[in-house]
């Protein structure tokens, strides 16, 4: 199901507990099991920067692990209060990998979604959120990390998919925005067609989700 590692790419493997040894690991209290016999098909890519456009700073960190100073800027006081959410993983724009949720427990991070008829998205997925907004171009460094990332799940897991956010939120969600590069992941996974649902459709595809 994955392809070995390009020359020079990072080796990550996952161990038994859902854990990538490569990461930093952060855990987060925001998790909670998956529903019995659940266990994760899909990859979710999402972006995200705090504030927006903003890179650097701890805040992603802080709002996976519930410190995030909410008086510290207007943009955290009017959309981030009391909000709990996570990830599984975090990339930053440096290629730096940080785990927050073990792959083997729900993360919250796809919110209200739906994947090709399957609600609940957040059952069934490993959330990757790229250090980036959807003005900006990606960094190497972040594909470098992503594609190996993502062949090391794909090889633990029963992985058959790949979707933005935007993808299983239509209307609602807009990352990983523009300036992902779905074309690069795919030719450094070498996943074939079928794990892009989303711009690789099958011909008697049924219509795409449009709930939000």
């Amino acid at each position: 199901m994955s392809a070995a590692p390009s020359s020079g790419s990072p080796a990550y493997e996952v161990d038994a507990q859902g854990w990538v040894a490569a990461a930093r690991r952060l855990p987060t209290p925001n998790f909670e099991a998956r529903p019995a016999g659940a266990v994760p098909t899909l990859i979710v890519v999402h972006n995200i920067s705090l504030p927006p456009d903003t890179f650097g700073g701890p805040e992603i960190a802080d709002l996976f692990l519930n410190r995030l100073d909410c008086d510290a800027h207007p943009y955290f006081d009017a959309h981030l209060r009391g909000v709990r959410v996570s990830a599984h993983f975090v990339i930053h724009r440096d290629g730096t990998l940080e785990q927050f949720v073990s792959c083997a427990q729900r993360a919250w991070h796809a919110g209200l979604s739906r994947f090709f008829g399957r609600e609940r998205c957040n059952d069934f997925s490993i959330g990757i959120e790229l250090e980036g907004s959807d003005t900006r171009a990606f960094e190497p460094a972040q594909y470098a990390t992503l594609a190996p990332l993502v062949r090391a799940l794909a090889a633990h897991y029963p992985i058959d998919a790949l979707a933005g956010h935007s993808d299983i939120a239509p209307g609602r969600k807009t990352d990983p925005g523009p300036h992902f590069d779905w074309a690069r992941l795919q030719r450094e996974t070498q996943l074939g067609d079928a794990f892009f649902p989303y711009i690789h459709p099958p011909i008697a595809n049924d219509e795409r989700d449009a709930s939000s």
